[in-house]
């Protein structure tokens, strides 16, 4: 149970914060940057639902992703340590599975795509893409935390590091945000990038 008697505590006034171990960090730590990475593309998640338009099986495995991105965000602030010394919230290989079934779902009864496709469609296709990039950016900062901290259980003055399958995840669900975009815009609804020589020149 999860219990939030006051949201300020005054206690990251100068610039530390805690990561879930208790461990005290700054708040630049990578770590801290994947999670916030994370966060935010959850609150875009959200925004997408908001939006409305979405297909009703969509909008349920979105609301089933936010959740895990809380998981995953809890993942991350919490450096690994060895197996059975705590019982720790993890992202586990069937949540990465589930992710590829969902892109096997949906992906595999679109078309083949003959141009790479440009952010936009509907509003809440236009979400989705946001959410797709900051999920990539989120990405990138995990990667980042992993090659400052490794990914092994922490050993004697060595810290824990990242959770490898966090990363995987966050790779995976980048891939079937951008699948969904497609979902939700339909295949008509793809934007597609004209590369520079073939643009039609608007008229003088």
């Amino acid at each position: 149970m999860v219990r939030l008697t006051r949201i300020y505590t005054r206690t990251g006034d100068g610039g530390q914060t805690r990561l879930s171990d208790m461990s005290q960090t700054a708040k630049t730590d990578l770590r801290v940057a994947a999670y916030g990475d994370v966060d935010e593309a959850n609150s875009v998640i959200g925004v997408t639902l908001a939006t409305g338009g979405l297909p009703a099986d969509v909008a349920d495995i979105l609301r089933r992703i936010q959740n895990e991105l809380f998981d995953l965000g809890a993942d991350l602030s919490n450096p690994l340590r060895p197996p059975g010394e705590t019982l720790e919230l993890r992202i586990e290989e069937a949540a990465v599975e589930r992710l590829e079934a969902w892109c096997d779902h949906f992906g595999d009864p679109l078309p083949s795509l003959r141009s790479f496709i440009l952010p936009g469609g509907t509003p809440a296709a236009a979400q989705l893409h946001v959410a797709r990039t900051v999920v990539r950016r989120a990405e990138r900062a995990a990667w980042q935390a992993a090659e400052r901290y490794g990914t092994e259980a922490a050993a004697g003055d060595r810290p824990g590091g990242v959770n490898p399958l966090a990363i995987t995840y966050l790779n995976r669900l980048s891939d079937l945000l951008f699948i969904l975009t497609r979902v939700v815009n339909g295949t008509d609804g793809d934007v597609l990038w004209l590369p520079g020589g073939d643009r039609t020149r608007p008229e003088k």
